[in-house]
């Protein structure tokens, strides 16, 4: 391991202003940012420790929604009786992710900015990788590709996301408050993260000096039909091959309205727009799940060892929506 810094602010502008001096990084649980350092893959003069800023705290809204500071340990989110009893879809996916240790260590914030798993980005021995070295190539478009992207790639990055949490933010149209030298903004979860384009080392649209200070949720809609489902080489812990998280509102046997979010399939937790779009108004009795599964996938483009994917991500899909709709 290399020397570093080490910085605990006594609050948030503290720590903004601290990330902003130099090359700096935010730390919370280092589940993934210590690991990335031990490889040499991220060597960032100067860690922040933002630990002791109260951002740990889960409340109710007044709109009836629920902010998450992003400094929750995703195991206390997990459990926590609000998640439990009206975003059970949340608790699920974070129960899916990772062990029991490491979710008591790993925290919102930092799930929410985990970087993909991509072979060739986490070995600093591999040379071509545009993530980690803009313009050296990817080597994953021509090379071990059977865990990577069908959805939203670009010729310069085919790496998926690998959190389970994120792609269960997107199924309920989470908000991402942020503070930077700039002030506070709130980004929806849909813009946060971003598709590889020609900058795939750019993960998520923060600028460099915001810091995750909570997540936002609306108003429960989908506590009683809801399911996510992860779908893994084993049942341990495993990053996703396909994940699918479904949200639906359901009244007098018609969809109200719906979600539908896949994991493992794209470089950003991928809202299947068409699909969720096409539940609304569907009568629960007559929903045609294979053609709602083959909207999630449109557009779906296979490398050469993932085309298992596309029908693997379809009969999820379709598996995902039969159990959601079950009684409750």
């Amino acid at each position: 391991m290399f020397a570093f810094d080490y910085s605990r602010p006594r609050d948030i502008d503290a720590a903004v202003a601290a990330v902003a001096q130099g090359d700096a990084k935010f730390i919370g649980g280092g589940t993934n940012l210590l690991d990335l350092m031990k490889s040499g893959v991220a060597r960032p003069a100067c860690l922040i420790d933002v630990n002791h800023l109260g951002l740990d705290r889960i409340e109710s809204l007044h709109d009836g929604g629920l902010r998450i500071g992003a400094g929750a340990r995703n195991s206390d989110v997990a459990n926590h009786e609000l998640v439990r009893t009206n975003y059970p879809l949340l608790s699920r996916a974070l129960l899916a992710g990772a062990s029991p240790q490491l979710r008591n260590m790993a925290t919102v914030g930092g799930n929410l900015l985990q970087r993909t798993r991509c072979d060739y980005f986490v070995d600093p021995g591999f040379r071509h990788c545009n993530k980690r070295n803009p313009g050296s190539g990817c080597a994953a478009r021509d090379g071990l590709n059977r865990l990577h992207a069908v959805l939203g790639a670009s010729a310069r990055c085919v790496a998926v996301n690998p959190s389970d949490m994120n792609v269960a933010l997107v199924a309920l149209a989470a908000r991402i408050n942020v503070r930077g030298r700039g002030g506070e903004r709130t980004i929806p979860i849909e813009q946060f993260h971003r598709l590889p384009g020609d900058q795939p080392e750019r993960d998520t649209t923060l600028a460099a000096d915001e810091l995750i200070v909570s997540v936002d949720l609306p108003a429960p809609s989908f506590a009683r039909s809801f399911d996510y489902l992860k779908v893994r080489e084993r049942a341990s812990f495993a990053f996703a091959l396909v994940a699918v998280a479904v949200g639906l509102e359901i009244a007098d046997g018609t969809i109200r309205s719906g979600r539908i979010a896949l994991g493992g399939v794209a470089h950003k937790p991928w809202l299947a727009e068409k699909a969720s779009q096409a539940l609304a108004g569907a009568a629960v009795a007559a929903l045609d799940r294979k053609a709602i599964a083959a909207l999630a996938l449109e557009g779906a483009q296979p490398l050469a060892q993932n085309a298992y994917k596309i029908p693997l991500a379809k009969n999820a899909v379709e598996r995902a929506l039969g159990r959601a709709l079950e009684p409750a």
